[in-house]
């Protein structure tokens, strides 16, 4: 017996501390996938919780097949993604933040026939067309500080690389997902950085985006870890840790 088609879309959902949030995104995510024509598959990943996020994760999927939920001990934003990104079936396989600060209807734009050709499409706030909502205005010059330090140093002509929805072909997630080093918030910097030096092609996409107040986001922490990152992607280059064009 043939083993069945892989879906066509992988959503891979972080969720750390999301008891609060989850239940309301697990039903938007089921609704929206469900007037689709296209298979699909949700993967839920907790990764080290002290909250009832689990547990609320597991008893959705309980009633709704199309859900997959991963345990995962350690901590990191970077850790979960992978693990998701490796354990998905999907032809595409989209990583999205459990706020779903980007409306979830939107994901249809990253998937043939409407998204761009490219291997990786990363959301983005800042490219021409790109909507935010509600966002204060510290955080957005705060924001526009980070990528102008990224772009500058590691990732020249991306406007937006830290935007937590981005779509990756099955190749390339299961290559570069391999390579990744990063647990933690910088982790889409590395993955992009290894991805233009192994000749994947990337894309930009704008997209409507909603700030929410209860981001995990620590401002100066993460953007002090983030430098610190950066120095470690270039070591980590220098010794071939990302390898050839593919």
């Amino acid at each position: 017996m043939s083993s069945p088609a892989p879906p066509l879309l992988s959503i891979i959902v972080p969720a750390y501390n999301e008891e609060t949030r989850l239940p309301d995104t697990m039903r938007t995510i089921e609704d929206h996938l469900t007037a689709q024509s296209f298979s699909s598959e949700v993967l839920v990943i907790e990764n080290g919780s002290q909250d009832s996020t689990l547990s609320i994760a597991q008893e959705f999927a309980a009633s709704h097949p199309r859900f997959r939920v991963i345990h995962e001990t350690a901590r990191g934003k970077g850790l979960a993604v992978r693990r998701g990104m490796l354990s998905a079936q999907g032809d595409y396989r989209f990583m999205c933040d459990a706020d779903l600060s980007m409306p979830i209807e939107e994901v249809n734009r990253f998937l043939p026939p409407l998204a761009p050709e490219a291997d990786i499409i990363i959301g983005s706030r800042e490219a021409p067309g790109a909507v935010r909502y509600n966002e204060p205005s510290y955080r957005h010059m705060g924001g526009r500080f980070v990528n102008t330090l990224i772009r500058w140093t590691i990732l020249p002509g991306l406007q937006d690389t830290q935007c937590g929805f981005k779509c990756f072909s099955a190749a390339a997630a299961e290559d570069l997902f391999r390579l990744q080093t990063i647990n933690g918030w910088s982790f889409d910097i590395e993955l992009l950085y290894a991805a233009r030096l192994r000749g994947y092609t990337i894309a930009e996409l704008p997209v409507p985006w909603y700030f929410s107040p209860e981001s995990h986001v620590q401002p100066i922490k993460d953007t002090i870890r983030l430098s610190l990152d950066i120095l470690d992607i270039r070591r980590n280059a220098r010794r071939g840790l990302y390898g050839s064009p593919h």
